[in-house]
């Protein structure tokens, strides 16, 4: 797979220009453009709106790129941890040793990409080209790329977590802080968010993307660099998202040792399946104070 350096333009005449990438808050990656307003019969032209950035993000293991995703170009080294850890690159967090973020741009000073070079222990890495599959073009299913389906359905170790117990009011409780810790969905109106919160319904860290996976990656990530124990961590804790419940984000979290997914949309039939196979709390349709239990149950507030 070709790295981002090296061009995907065959007709381009000079060489794209690579410098160090300086981390940046959510908050700071809107980028402003020129619109035309039109509401009813009137039109407003040069009204300034902010659009959340879609940025090739190459992830590149010891010299070697692995995938390109598209995503926000913010808390990148958390994404590079949570992405290593949901796909069985690594097991903990000492096993990458370090991250070294490169801007791609063009010779007139446009981003083309984001290169994050990461140095991966030297048994993780062989594992890696042993099991090296092609993600060139992959989409939010989850799935394209992939060569078998034991690629596909993978089997978190048994979690010895208990799964949490949750209310109503604990789920309202969250959704409402959520509102307020979601900067550039409040500028954009575009991204998503995944939150960790306790059994009392107290958000600890959120993490914004343009797709939810993404999203979901970097909460990981984050948590498996910050936490002194990211195991314990799920003994009482949950993720809250403002997605769809899909198959893979039932499994993303399953994999951490986590227990319960609370989404605000729906989930897929297959993310209900993992979740009975899981023995996992999934809940949907997340509004005040109403929600749909699709496995698992809620208790009544204390």
């Amino acid at each position: 797979m070709a790295s981002l350096a090296a061009g995907v333009n065959d007709c381009a005449i000079t060489a794209d220009v690579s410098s160090d990438w300086q981390p940046v808050a959510a908050s700071e990656t809107g980028r402003q453009f020129a619109v035309t307003r039109c509401r009813g019969e009137k039109a407003a032209t040069g009204v300034v709106d902010t659009l959340a950035q879609e940025v090739p993000i190459a992830l590149v293991y010891n010299g070697i790129s692995h995938v390109v995703m598209l995503a926000t170009p913010a808390d990148l080294e958390d994404f590079a941890y949570g992405f290593s850890y949901t796909e069985g690159i690594i097991s903990e967090r000492a096993q990458i040793y370090g991250i070294d973020a490169k801007a791609i741009h063009q010779q007139d000073g446009q981003l083309r990409g984001i290169e994050l070079h990461i140095e991966l222990a030297t048994a993780q890495f062989a594992a890696l080209k042993e099991q090296r599959r092609n993600l060139t073009g992959r989409t939010g299913c989850g799935l394209c790329g992939a060569e078998s389906l034991a690629q596909v359905f993978k089997t978190p170790e048994h979690s010895k977590a208990s799964m949490p117990s949750l209310s109503l009011q604990v789920i309202d409780a969250a959704m409402v802080q959520l509102k307020s810790l979601q900067p550039l969905q409040q500028i954009t109106g575009a991204t998503h968010a995944c939150a960790i919160a306790n059994d009392q319904g107290q958000v600890l860290k959120v993490r914004e993307d343009v797709g939810r996976h993404n999203a979901l990656d970097k909460l990981i990530g984050s948590l498996l660099r910050q936490s002194p124990d990211f195991n314990a961590l799920w003994q009482k804790h949950w993720v809250l998202t403002t997605s769809r419940a899909s198959y893979e984000m039932v499994q993303k979290v399953a994999m951490t040792g986590g227990r319960a997914l609370v989404a605000i949309s729906a989930p897929t039939a297959l993310a209900v399946n993992l979740a009975k196979e899981y023995d996992f709390l999934l809940v949907g349709f997340a509004r005040p104070a109403q929600c749909v239990v699709y496995h698992g149950s809620l208790v009544e507030a204390g």
